[in-house]
């Protein structure tokens, strides 16, 4: 990417549009198109192509999204399917009818089936049922993926899609009823130290594994996939190791320096049993993570903190 390019980074105030934002300017990359949702609303076709006409982006990092744990893709799946098929609908189409170049669409590591084989490759996809306690938001983001790929076989884009894993870290959601499990680990412990609990209450078994990574590493492969790979075919993003909520709870737990006891709650769903993704399609293009889930946990803990 021409460093003085016009560059749209959709959702740049959220977890991963932040970390995006902070990956470009430390490159070099300074015309960057940022916009509050007050200031566009996504969801809005009129608001976006007006956008697009406006400002010509030459590059496009679709990572707004409405997203959420496990509480709030169950109660709410109607805003969850809605709002993500009309921002990634609205902003490809756009992209297509203002000539960007190159547009990376973020998707997730939970549009694979809840029981497919492990660790999850990306020619998994749509081979079974999906996790029910989000499978509105999986929905929606299979059609993104369906979005560029027919969009790139039909016009000749260059719309390419990632599937991160669970990510963290700065700018991350700590509510702790529409959190993912890192973050509201985090605030939990914290919490519980500070009023002298004597114990924390985990939802599920803790049998559950996760791969877990830092926002910062998302950040870094996207834009190695941006400068490097063109294809309608999905990329993994991930660490390629993971861990049982249990054994996460107790490495928050030592991390935040919480003295009491955890006690997991099993009327509570647990979710997809096992989720891993396969990355060797990423880690043979040359990119690798650099950041350990113990450091970042860490760094994502203090900057929390300090509010």
């Amino acid at each position: 990417m021409d460093q003085t390019a016009k560059i749209y980074v959709a959702g740049h105030r959220g977890l991963v549009g932040s970390a995006l934002v902070r990956a470009l300017q430390a490159k070099g990359f300074g015309n960057l198109l940022l916009r509050t949702s007050r200031e566009l609303d996504l969801t809005r076709q009129s608001a976006v192509e007006h956008f697009f006409r406006a400002e010509r982006p030459d590059y496009v990092f679709l990572a707004a999204a409405r997203v959420g744990g496990i509480w709030a893709n169950s109660t709410q799946p109607a805003e969850f399917i809605y709002q993500n098929l009309m921002i990634e609908a609205n902003i490809i189409q756009a992209a297509k009818e203002t000539g960007v170049r190159k547009l990376l669409f973020l998707g997730s590591s939970c549009i694979y089936p809840k029981l497919a084989p492990q660790p999850l490759k990306e020619e998994y996809l749509l081979t079974g049922p999906l996790e029910p306690t989000n499978q509105a938001y999986a929905l929606a983001k299979i059609a993104g993926i369906e979005l560029c790929r027919s969009y790139n076989l039909q016009y000749g884009t260059d719309f390419i899609s990632v599937m991160p894993t669970n990510l963290y870290g700065i700018n991350d959601n700590f509510d702790l009823e529409s959190s993912h499990v890192l973050p509201a680990l985090i605030r939990k412990f914290h919490e519980a130290k500070i009023s002298g609990k004597k114990q924390v209450v985990v939802w599920g078994t803790g049998q559950p594994v996760r791969e877990f990574l830092h926002v910062d590493d998302l950040a870094a492969a996207c834009l190695f996939l941006m400068e490097n790979y063109s294809g309608s075919d999905i990329v993994n993003i991930g660490c390629g190791a993971g861990l049982t909520i249990r054994a996460l709870a107790e490495l928050v737990k030592e991390i935040v320096g919480f003295a009491g006891e955890i006690v997991f709650d099993t009327g509570k769903p647990d979710g997809t049993p096992v989720k891993l993704l396969d990355i060797s399609r990423l880690t043979g293009m040359g990119w690798k993570p650099r950041i350990s889930l113990r450091d970042g946990i860490t760094a994502t803990y203090h900057w929390w903190a300090k509010g």
